[in-house]
């Protein structure tokens, strides 16, 4: 049997060049806005799983790298030493107990971690531990924030002419995240010049990210997804995605599939919000939603009531998951923009990428298939670019 003796967490920073924050100076991946010329430097943090028999497993994180998730993490990383890595369901459970009064993003990290050691430790990538069946993945470009200074997304026309860019590309769906001020006729109009400009055969997606202000506002977007056929209308209006009577009203008043519960965690919340019928769709995030473990507890919920889900976000992990699941779509490839990269962190040795360019002619990406997450990550970089050294020792 195994034991975890050492966990580390190393918050290390990257810079990114082109992206600026905007106007409002939050630190959010959403509010990045292209700016050319400049050097935005981002922070993310690495974790890493080691047992007494020389076992380890690793994850860097991509959306959940801020210091409200890595307090999270640094909270629940003394609680696997002593544990058997293999009981995952066990840590699951007591880690969950752990966060209880907090929104459980430092989670998800810790496990993925978990599962990525014991895939090395039986050779097997996580992809077919969970069952996958597909070992490549159609992709959908997820955009940045619309802007309002030069450059980028910074018009509806821009929207439509990188839309028609991705198509060319052979990207099969393009989601539009909008502007940050909610005026929901121009988030409307967006709608129709990207339907116009991509035709009929792309697959295209709208996600206000909460922008919307009221009720009102997010039917009256609604309705031009409805016009132009939108696969599915995600997180629309200043509830957050979180008020089961507003999501459910929208629902009787929209034909478009309502894609919400990004902001509520694990699959107990999720279960009793879809229920309600408060969505069409849930979303799910291995990053978010207490790693891996509860990824596909909330997957397999779905499908046990006839419901499709979607993966948010990017990474080895999410690949993993969307491999192993039938009633989803679509990998998203966030955030990505003209001469916008996403933020990502530059870690891999392997030649994966969560880059636009990472999307083949065929539309699709694929699913890592070496042991555990299937990828090779740039120990040596992290650690020169650390600010911080979190090492949790058993015997300490």
């Amino acid at each position: 049997m195994s034991t975890i003796t050492e966990v580390d967490i190393l918050p290390f920073t990257f810079e990114v060049n082109d992206l600026s924050l905007a106007v409002d100076k939050a630190t959010g991946a959403s509010t990045m806005v292209f700016a050319r010329g400049e050097t935005r430097r981002v922070m993310r943090y690495g974790v890493a799983i080691r047992t007494d028999d020389g076992l380890e497993g690793r994850y860097v994180t991509h959306w959940v790298g801020t210091p409200s998730a890595l307090g999270q993490t640094l909270m629940l990383a003394p609680r696997l030493l002593g544990r058997n890595p293999e009981h995952r369901e066990s840590i699951y459970d007591d880690l969950k107990r752990e966060a209880r009064a907090y929104d459980h993003m430092g989670h998800g990290p810790l496990d993925i971690a978990l599962w990525d050691l014991v895939g090395r430790k039986y050779g097997a990538s996580i992809a077919s531990l969970l069952g996958a069946y597909r070992e490549r993945l159609p992709a959908y470009a997820s955009t940045h924030h619309g802007q309002d200074i030069p450059g980028g997304l910074d018009s509806v026309e821009a929207f439509a002419d990188f839309a028609v860019a991705c198509r060319e590309q052979g990207v099969p769906g393009f989601k539009i995240h909008g502007w940050h001020d909610g005026d929901r006729r121009r988030e409307a109009r967006v709608i129709g010049a990207v339907r116009q400009a991509v035709g009929a055969d792309m697959e295209l997606m709208a996600d206000p990210s909460c922008k919307l202000r009221t009720y009102a506002d997010a039917l009256y977007v609604g309705r031009a997804c409805d016009e132009n056929r939108c696969l599915w209308y995600e997180d629309p209006y200043r509830d957050c995605g979180v008020s089961v009577i507003g999501q459910k009203m929208l629902r009787d008043n929209l034909r478009t599939p309502l894609l919400v519960s990004k902001h509520i965690r694990g699959p107990e919340q999720k279960a009793a919000f879809a229920l309600a019928g408060g969505c069409d769709m849930i979303n799910t995030d291995p990053e978010y939603d207490l790693g891996i473990t509860g990824t596909m507890k909330i997957a397999h919920f779905a499908e046990s009531i006839g419901m499709d889900l979607q993966v948010h976000g990017c990474g080895p992990a999410h690949r993993a998951c969307v491999a192993a699941m039938r009633n989803t779509h679509f990998y998203e490839m966030t955030l990505v923009g003209p001469g916008m990269p996403n933020l990502v962190p530059p870690v891999y040795k392997c030649g994966y990428s969560d880059q636009l360019a990472a999307i083949s002619g065929d539309g699709t990406v694929p699913v890592p298939s070496g042991p555990g997450l299937g990828v090779d990550y740039d120990w040596p970089y992290i650690e020169a670019n650390r600010t911080a050294e979190h090492c949790f020792r058993l015997d300490a």
